[in-house]
């Protein structure tokens, strides 16, 4: 069991490189990164098999952003990992970085798909559980995905076919923050009662808080561990801005405003409470 001060310490530092990219080049979906960074502060600090040093290793875990404009929170995280090097960041979004705003494959070390068409994800994690479950291959196929996607019929397509087909080495995450494009989620198409829509269609299904470390760790572990053969999925309620209390504050929408002065105020504030806490 990985120590919840270590992964404490992750998740803050995940925020603090996603608000230092934002503040590079001014925007980016920071309400996102600082709801999603105690999911993936648990996934590359507990949860997954990787190498840092090979991140085409055969035997890796797969994490999939489905949702590629949660690039910035994603490219925290594999700085955290040590599969990117810090000093990049600063590159962020910025002609010829490997860090382009949303997520692509072709540029990035350590991002599997290229996200951004949403309901993307889960059909090709199928198709990769397949071939690993083919080839042998123990590895987990995780998919991250935003509740937006719940929209997208090919979503619940490739939920019947992971079902359908077993899939044990598949573990899908979905971030329920309940904010789109076009207004609150559950407004834009309602999607409750969500746990028994997963259930119905076969999965293995846990929802958490999804900024409560412990809980999130549990529910990785019970899925990891799970005997059944079924296909997992965790739903993750999340708070955007979480851990800057006047972005927490902030009305919520789906790309939250940040002031120029407030990147810094933002970090002041996590070092701060990340420098109480410790105390």
């Amino acid at each position: 069991m990985s120590d919840p001060s270590t992964l404490s310490e992750r998740a803050y530092r995940i925020r603090r490189y996603a608000l230092r990219m934002g503040e590079v080049q001014g925007q980016g979906y920071i309400g996102q990164a600082l709801g999603y960074a105690d999911v993936l502060a648990v996934a590359y600090g507990h949860a997954m098999k990787y190498r840092p040093e090979d991140p085409q290793w055969e035997s890796r875990d797969r994490f999939l952003l489905s949702h590629g404009h949660y690039a910035i929170a994603f490219y925290a995280a594999l700085i955290e990992a040590g599969i990117i090097p810090e000093d990049e960041l600063e590159t962020y979004g910025s002609d010829d970085s490997r860090l382009p705003m949303s997520g692509m494959a072709t540029y990035t070390p350590g991002m599997e798909m290229s996200g951004g068409s949403l309901g993307q994800g889960l059909p090709i994690a199928v198709g990769m559980a397949l071939g690993l479950r083919q080839k042998r291959n123990p590895a987990f196929v995780y998919n991250s995905m935003s509740d937006g996607e719940l929209d997208e019929g090919s979503t619940w397509e490739g939920a019947m076919a992971a079902a359908h087909h077993q899939l044990s080495n598949l573990i899908c995450l979905v971030d329920i923050n309940n904010q789109q494009a076009d207004g609150p989620s559950g407004k834009v198409l309602g999607f409750e009662p969500l746990a028994d829509k997963w259930t119905a269609f076969g999965w293995h299904v846990q929802r958490v808080d999804g900024n409560d470390l412990p809980a999130v760790v549990a529910a990785f572990d019970i899925a990891r561990a799970l005997s059944d053969a079924k296909p997992r999925v965790i739903l993750v309620d999340t708070l955007m801005g979480k851990g800057v209390p006047f972005l927490e504050q902030r009305e919520k929408n789906h790309f939250i405003r940040v002031d120029p002065p407030e990147w810094q105020q933002a970090i002041d504030h996590l070092d701060q409470a990340q420098h109480e806490g410790a105390v």
